[in-house]
């Protein structure tokens, strides 16, 4: 996601998301998540960038003061389901919307349509079970950091570490469904 700040904020956000990020591969690797590295595509982050950051940032806005962790947990499960049908269908991938991953309620049970109609999990499986509970922990991390940072709430550097935080888990998300889908990075 592009945003436009000074050069000392925009230097203290890229800090900040790179010790959120590290901070949060580490942990899905060593829940056997992640092989270490961030699988990454230049495709399903402009999807993000260009389509979904907007409208997810306004729903979880929203939704933050009462439900602070599926506000920033939820940017993993739309991670994961670009990651997928990227994978699977070039052409629904270019075709997709926000509006195509929300669940009947909306974004409060987008969570539970992308783990079933979109990955093909049971809710009650083993696998929905290991998701959730990883993108929860990465959720509860990240919402420590924030808090760590002591930001004056409602300003806008809570703004944007928040939408920073959304768009690293949106990463973890699509980095984790990769890694499911079996790929991995070589060198060359």
């Amino acid at each position: 996601m592009i945003i436009f700040v000074g050069m000392e904020e925009d230097e203290y956000l890229g800090q900040y998301e790179k010790r959120l990020q590290d901070d949060l591969v580490k942990r899905c690797t060593d829940a056997g998540m992640m092989g270490g590295t961030l699988l990454e595509s230049d495709d399903i982050e402009c999807k993000f960038t260009d389509a979904l950051a907007r409208p997810y940032l306004t729903d979880a806005i929203r939704e933050y003061q009462q439900y602070p962790e599926a506000s920033v947990a939820w940017a993993g499960f739309l991670g994961m389901a670009v990651a997928k049908i990227w994978d699977a269908d070039w052409q629904s991938y270019q075709q997709l919307a926000y509006a195509d991953l929300l669940g009947p309620r909306g974004f409060d049970d987008m969570d539970e349509r992308i783990l079933t109609q979109v990955l093909g999990y049971e809710l009650d499986s083993e696998p929905a079970r290991r998701i959730c509970d990883i993108l929860s922990k990465c959720a509860v991390a990240a919402l420590t950091m924030i808090r760590h940072e002591e930001i004056e709430p409602a300003s806008p550097r809570a703004y944007y570490v928040f939408a920073r935080t959304v768009q690293v888990l949106y990463r973890i998300g699509a980095s984790i469904a990769l890694f499911l889908l079996g790929y991995k990075l070589e060198r060359l």
